[in-house]
């Protein structure tokens, strides 16, 4: 967990911060450069990583940043918490994480980044209105004439979407249906569980005690079987188990963490990754 100095960087610093962003921004690639990523099904595709960078509250200096692999051991694509190219410079956290590691990186954001034009208005609102099931999705379209991601629907019980933009070796089309096909809730898996894994990071630092688990939140969430759509668990009601297939083992999470994992659809409940994490991605979407 990093600590600084507090305070608002100085202007040079930022400077520099925008001239590094825009030197990485002329490596970012955004077509398919995997086999994988074409294939309907994605085919070959067995590792992925989610990334999640959570804050202290009230602290302005201390964050801690999580990289939850499904599944171990090798690295395929990175999917993370935050915007690629949908960015006022065009080169989000998704675009410098993948630019520096040279992996296919997709940026998956929970709420609409208002660029290029972008706003989330009465028409916007009408577009999500609009997006009646899983898979739905509409061009974010800046003023430039540019499209920047998607919007996306990414569970049947829920009703906001998620914003995906191309972050790196990856066109958008395949990371939008990436991003739908590690769905189990509303959050990709990855994610999901980076976020929670960070989160606990934080509490065990700070020396928070750990609230007892609702007994509401205690059934173990399961990754979908390979061609089930992951829709028999659904936002604001627990997941049920009707699969015989891989699962990672369980440890609670902080209390602001279940609640707010609730809200996204899950169990609240953190799943081990340490050890081999499993997420199987569901084929056709």
């Amino acid at each position: 967990m990093a600590q600084e100095a507090g305070g608002c960087p100085p202007e040079e610093t930022l400077s520099l911060w925008k001239r590094e962003q825009a030197r990485l921004k002329a490596r970012v690639v955004d077509r398919d450069t995997e086999a994988w990523q074409r294939d309907p099904a994605f085919s070959g595709l067995r590792r992925v990583g989610g990334v999640d960078v959570s804050f202290v509250k009230g602290d302005s200096v201390r964050a801690c940043a999580s990289l939850v692999v499904l599944s171990y051991p090798e690295l395929e694509v990175l999917l993370v918490d935050g915007n690629g190219v949908l960015h006022h410079r065009g080169f989000g956290v998704a675009c410098h994480l993948g630019v520096l590691t040279d992996l296919p990186c997709v940026g998956v954001a929970k709420k609409l980044l208002q660029v290029d034009g972008l706003e989330n208005n009465a028409l916007h609102k009408e577009k999500i209105r609009l997006l009646q099931t899983r898979g739905d999705s509409f061009p974010l379209l800046g003023d430039s004439g540019t499209v920047l991601g998607m919007a996306l629907r990414s569970h049947d019980r829920s009703t906001r979407p998620l914003y995906v933009s191309v972050g790196h070796r990856m066109s958008l089309e395949a990371a939008v249906r990436l991003t739908c096909c590690c769905c189990r809730f509303r959050i990709p898996e990855p994610v999901r569980q980076a976020d929670i894994c960070s989160r606990e990071h934080i509490r065990k630092s700070l020396g928070l005690p750990r609230p007892p688990t609702p007994r509401s939140l205690t059934q173990r969430p399961v990754a979908c079987p390979r061609g089930d759509s992951g829709e028999s668990s659904g936002e604001g009601r627990p997941p049920q188990d009707h699969s015989p297939g891989p699962r990672t083992a369980p440890r609670p999470g902080s209390q602001e963490q279940e609640s707010k994992d609730w809200q996204e659809g899950g169990t609240g409940r953190h799943e081990d990754t340490k050890a081999a994490g499993h997420l199987v991605l569901a084929s056709g979407h």
